[in-house]
């Protein structure tokens, strides 16, 4: 019988090094102009850009009491809803990580950033 070689699903070349970008904010509509803001940044200096990649939505619910002594039943409901984009870049210069740390972006929006 003749053997089969398994191939591994996911081939990484070395020296290879990606830059993963997740944004965070409460409004949509301001993330993905900051996302917009990242990845024309990124390939005005030739990266390779995979994404905006969008995460499910965090939705946190707080329930409080309408009245402080009577009416137990009467309630409120608040929700606060964070949007998660994650965005790719392969191969980045060093050119291209400094327009990214030089970049101004709107309040409200939580960048984290990791070298895989």
């Amino acid at each position: 019988m003749a053997t089969q070689e398994k191939k591994s699903k996911t081939t990484k070349t070395e020296g290879s090094v990606t830059l993963r970008i997740r944004v965070r904010a409460y409004e949509n509509k301001i993330l993905d102009a900051s996302v917009k803001q990242i990845i024309d940044t990124a390939l005005r200096h030739e990266a390779i850009v995979v994404g905006p990649v969008p995460l499910p939505t965090e939705i946190k619910k707080y329930t409080v009491n309408r009245a402080s002594f009577v009416y137990k039943n009467a309630r409120e409901q608040f929700e606060v809803r964070v949007h998660k984009r994650m965005i790719d870049i392969l191969n980045p210069s060093q050119k291209t990580i400094e327009a990214l740390t030089n970049m101004n972006l709107p309040t409200g929006v939580d960048i984290d950033v990791k070298m895989l």
